[in-house]
């Protein structure tokens, strides 16, 4: 897919009744095309019009405005579902990926745009992925720089690189990265970033050993359960660690370790899949606990 300005390409089309598939989906496959479904005698369409052609020009190419006229076409108006105009709606790979209904300001426009057409931080994103994916992790921390270079804030790059510092057992250094992450990415992230917290704030595997014998010299030391299942949650064994903080609740009901470990057990649904059969065998098997 282009993402660089390509002066050879046109900035934006009017998409003929009947040509929307070759116009806008197949040319999504090859860039970013974005389409305004507007009106002649629709007043805010006369005012984002402009806007989205100019933004258009300013790309160069780098993606697609398509003019799709509703009364031309009202067939596929109605297949997108336009209820109220003007509508923007952006197809990536043949695909719906992003829309907004009315005349918005430029400035927001703009921000719209940058989750829809792959800027140089994305492609250095995709470069550091295929590198990771390779094996090249020295290779990916170069891309990954790069990235956070152009766009500090890339959740992406902060989440990857949090965890080539979590391999490397720097955990400092992954929870800093974590710490930068946007909120909004953070959220749509939410069980991989859990997750890699969980990890960075781990007992080391020594400790974890040392814990369990601990447990297991006396079964009733609820701290120490505690701390064993945070080792364990850090290691990925889930089924291990939830089945120790069901325990806890259940010889500290309501208690003030029995509290921790029913709290940190809803942290660990989130982790595992809020709705897997994991998390929603132990939801039950808590409810049971804390309304016996």
């Amino acid at each position: 897919m282009r993402s660089v300005e390509d002066r050879s390409l046109p900035t934006h089309v009017d998409v003929p009744p009947g040509q929307f598939e070759a116009t806008v989906v197949e040319e999504s496959r090859r860039r970013p095309v974005v389409v305004d479904f507007w009106a002649p005698w629709c007043g805010p369409c006369r005012t984002l019009g402009p806007i989205l052609e100019r933004l258009a020009a300013q790309a160069g190419g780098a993606w697609l405005l398509a003019k799709v006229n509703v009364d031309a076409d009202p067939d596929v108006a109605a297949r997108f579902g336009v209820q109220g105009i003007p509508a923007v709606k952006a197809f990536r790979g043949g695909a719906l990926v992003s829309e907004f209904v009315g005349a918005l300001p430029e400035g927001r426009v703009r921000s719209w745009l940058e989750g829809v057409v792959p800027g140089p931080a994305d492609e250095a994103f995709a470069e550091a992925q295929a590198l990771l994916e390779a094996g090249k992790p020295p290779a990916a921390r170069e891309a990954l720089a790069r990235v956070l270079a152009l766009k500090p804030t890339h959740g992406g790059a902060l989440l990857a690189l949090a965890e080539l510092e979590l391999a490397e057992g720097r955990r400092a250094e992954a929870l800093a990265h974590l710490d930068r992450i946007p909120p909004a990415d953070a959220d749509q992230h939410s069980s991989r970033v859990a997750a890699l917290r969980l990890r960075a704030s781990a007992p080391a595997d020594a400790d974890v050993g040392t814990l369990r014998r601990k447990v297991e010299a006396d079964p009733g030391d609820g701290e120490a359960r505690l701390a064993l299942a945070r080792g364990l949650a850090g290691k990925g064994e889930y089924p291990a660690a939830l089945e120790e903080l069901l325990e806890v609740v259940r010889r500290f009901h309501r208690k003030g370790p029995g509290e921790e470990a029913r709290a940190f057990m809803v942290q660990l649904f989130d982790v595992v899949g809020a709705r897997s059969e994991l998390a929603d065998a132990y939801r039950t098997r808590l409810s049971r606990e804390l309304y016996r």
